[in-house]
């Protein structure tokens, strides 16, 4: 295991010089940059010398290794800390031409950390919270994965996190569930400088952090931030406690620039030529810039060694492990069985044509999903019994027993997604989470992020639309689909029955480049599907009922295709040729080839139905196309009345059809 690996004895002069390494490259790149944050770089940099070359164990030569310790920054915006980290232990795109091209275009070395643009970067850090609170999904991924393979997953997750970090409403999300939990390979290095961008943090706060810690269930301790022994004994002693650790590191912002550090100003611009002279003699670091003395970078190097080391010898272990196949099976994360599963439930629902919510269909759909895929990983935001996100026989996850598969997130939605996302950037689990859709605003940043990574966590999103009924427009997510639909590589799916709700989650476990968001009813609805041989929610929209030969072309998502079905039998009756397109995925229609997507929509007038603001639908309206749907928000009333009320109706489709005619 990591824990067993002993490292080198320590030369703390050493230590100095590979904290020195960091500083110095820190000055530099945000010198040559003209922007960047020098400070908690400058002021954390002993703490992460002792935790690399004492404690972590990795190997950036195999950047992927299942077993590795997680590192996240979550004060991202101190991002040249962990390139400068990085560039020493010898990542190899990791050179010193992106040290020296630090914020530039195409750089691998981004004003904030992102995954994927460089190695040994874990999370995309920056917005100030997700970090830690992607970290104890990171954390609570180990205690899963050492559940089912304890001789093949124990690692640490450590965090440095920012006072910027601990005020933001997610940590307190964040440290509550990972308390619960009792995370105790989750250590948190708390930058306890006291300064904010404004100035001193007593201008905006008076929290007791390290109280706040304990009352969350918390080992906590604390350390002088630039006293390498102190440094070392605080971290030792949090791995060999139970609970997550939380260790208060008193730090000097911008420490070694004699006439800057300390206060705010070092906090987020370039120091200048003349402290940057003034630092380095104050250091005695008497190198030109972005050089680096061999012995520096040979002490860095020992960290990876050691790292390497560590990794052959789990490989030797994984060789022989009784669990391996599994193992490797859990890694893959083969969806092969999901495919003949999948056929039978598809056929048994064409079968049977059940009248249910899409809810309720999503809960048999993950029946089958949970059954034949045992790397998924549910949980709700204290919802279960209204997202109907566990399955028959799924476990509880719980601090005594983490061989169960369903997480009770509590009233989180925040830290629930973004720990969802730690979760599947461990690589072991896919995880899911449900919540109502008014409250995916609760989780946006956290959706956001998993966007920008290309994470595929899958969002559970029930209550979709005024169907809700009596709770009001306060649940009523009328505007929440297009704010949804506006972000970036995020795939939003609305399905319309139980069949296009199968096929859903055909395609949530079938992405892995982006989260997938599933909004689904809480009224039933018919199943309109007579064939399923193709999953034609993949295609994004597709044509349910009519031809080219048109007079007038229906578009609608989820709920509302029932109804624009029914406004197509009154107009038939008046001998106009409807169309009814059933839509359930913006994004996926876009990326479906043109000849197909114009041969879908035809020429004939359009009329988009959903219960939601118009905003968004100029994916396949025109300017001159109808729209039936919401204006402004919900009211509390009986679906039905709400439906009335507001004009969602098949009368009011066949009309406004007939004056687009």
């Amino acid at each position: 295991m990591n824990a067993t690996v002993k490292p080198a004895p320590i030369k703390p002069n050493d230590e100095h010089q590979m904290a020195n390494a960091i500083r110095a490259l820190t000055m530099d790149a945000v010198q040559a940059a003209n922007s960047g944050h020098p400070g908690m770089p400058m002021g954390m940099a002993d703490v992460a010398a002792v935790l690399f070359n004492r404690f972590v164990t990795l190997d950036p030569a195999n950047d992927t290794w299942a077993n590795r310790d997680r590192f996240v920054l979550s004060a991202g915006h101190g991002s040249m800390l962990l390139y400068a980290i990085n560039h020493l232990l010898g990542y190899d795109d990791m050179g010193l031409e992106q040290i020296r091209a630090f914020r530039q275009l195409g750089a691998r070395t981004a004003g904030h950390p992102e995954y994927g643009h460089a190695k040994g970067i874990e999370v995309t850090t920056g917005p100030l919270g997700q970090g830690i609170a992607t970290a104890v999904g990171m954390a609570l991924s180990e205690r899963l994965g050492n559940a089912r393979f304890p001789g093949l997953i124990e690692h640490f997750t450590y965090v440095i996190a920012g006072d910027g970090c601990l005020m933001e409403g997610i940590s307190h999300e964040a440290i509550d569930l990972a308390g619960h939990l009792g995370l105790g390979r989750l250590i948190v290095m708390w930058d306890d400088n006291r300064i904010t961008i404004d100035g001193d943090t007593g201008l905006s706060t008076s929290t007791d952090q390290m109280a706040r810690f304990r009352a969350a269930g918390w080992h906590v301790l604390a350390c002088d931030g630039h006293n390498l022994t102190e440094i070392a004994d605080a971290i030792t002693e949090a791995q060999r406690d139970a609970r997550p650790s939380m260790i208060a590191c008193r730090t000097v912002i911008g420490f070694g620039a004699p006439n800057k550090q300390g206060g705010h100003d070092v906090h987020g611009a370039p120091l200048g030529a003349e402290e940057i002279a003034a630092a380095r003699a104050h250091l005695g670091w008497d190198h030109p810039p972005f050089e680096i003395p061999e012995g520096v970078y040979a002490a860095w190097h020992r960290v990876a060694a050691r790292g390497a080391e560590a990794h052959a010898a789990w490989k030797t272990r994984l060789a022989t492990d009784p669990e391996r196949t599994a193992f490797d099976a859990h890694l893959a994360q083969d969806m092969t069985p999901l495919t003949e599963a999948m056929a039978a439930h598809k056929a048994q629902l064409l079968a049977e044509r059940p009248k249910v919510a899409t809810r309720k269909a999503s809960e048999m759909a993950l029946g089958v999903v949970n059954t034949v895929l045992p790397f998924t990983i549910g949980g709700s935001a204290d919802l279960t019994g209204s997202n109907l996100t566990r399955s028959k026989g799924q476990r509880s996850v719980t601090r005594d027993d983490f061989t169960g598969a369903y997480i009770h997130y509590g009233i989180r939605e925040h830290g629930m997604a973004a720990a969802m996302n730690g979760i599947a950037l461990s690589g072991l689990f896919r995880p899911y989470g449900g919540t109502f859709l008014a409250f995916a605003d609760y989780c946006r940043p956290a959706i956001r992020l998993a966007a920008l990574m290309g994470v595929p966590s899958v969002f559970v999103m029930t209550h979709d639309s005024i169907g809700l009924g009596e709770d009001g427009p306060t649940h009523q997510p009328v505007e929440i689909l297009a704010s949804l639909r506006a972000i970036p590589n995020l795939t939003v799916l609305r399905p319309c029955d139980a069949l296009e709700t199968a096929e859903a989650w055909e395609i949530a476990m079938a992405t892995t480049d982006r989260p997938v968001l599933l909004a689904l009813s809480r009224q039933n609805l018919p199943l309109l599907r007579d064939g399923a041989d193709e999953n034609l929610t993949a295609r994004g929209a597709y044509l349910l009922r009519g031809d080219e030969d048109r007079q007038v072309t229906l578009i609608a998502t989820g709920s509302e295709v029932e109804i624009a079905m029914a406004a197509a039998d009154q107009l038939a009756a008046e001998g106009i040729r409807a169309a009814v397109i059933s839509a359930p995925s913006f994004e996926l229609f876009a990326a479906q080839p043109e000849d197909y997507r114009r041969a879908t929509l035809g020429t004939a007038p359009r009329i988009g139905v959903e219960a939601a603001i118009r905003q968004g639908w100029d994916a396949v309206l025109r300017p001159d196309d109808g729209f039936v749907g919401m204006t402004g928000f919900g009211a509390s009333a009986p679906a039905p009345a709400l439906y009335q009320h507001f004009g969602i109706t098949a009368e009011a489709i066949a009309a406004m059809a007939r004056t687009l005619i």
